[in-house]
């Protein structure tokens, strides 16, 4: 009989300080991800960190979070779903939950249809406006 051994998902030492520095910024790149890490640990690459963030996000242990101004992947938490607003002006992102008032709307307005994902909205927020 042949037994078989749990697979252990890989661990490196960098993915607790990577969970910690996206729990301090709420939703980052891997680019402030690698500045936060490179404190404890000077020589990590940034490659280091792209394929830690993948595998992270790839357990469910982090998400996918909307874009920065310049198009840079940034990841959050795994939390409940949620929508985002976007600052066009400093970026900044903030979390927020319109979809079930959205959805409504959408519902109304376009009958026969079943509108479905989460809501990006953007704006300006309160500091640069």
């Amino acid at each position: 009989m042949k037994m078989s051994i749990p697979v252990m998902s890989r661990e490196s030492k960098y993915c607790e300080g990577i969970r910690t520095a996206v729990t301090k910024f709420g939703h980052a790149t891997n680019a402030m991800i690698l500045a936060e890490v490179q404190r404890e640990f000077p020589s990590v690459s940034a490659t280091t960190i792209h394929r830690a963030t993948t595998r992270l996000a790839a357990r469910g242990e982090l998400m996918p979070a909307p874009a920065d101004l310049q198009g840079a992947m940034r990841y959050e938490m795994n939390k409940p779903e949620h929508d985002h607003f976007l600052c066009r002006s400093c970026g900044q992102l903030r979390d927020v939950d319109i979809l079930g008032e959205i959805t409504k709307i959408l519902r109304t307005r376009l009958t026969s249809c079943e509108p479905s994902g989460r809501v990006v909205v953007s704006g300006i927020c309160g500091l640069c406006h």
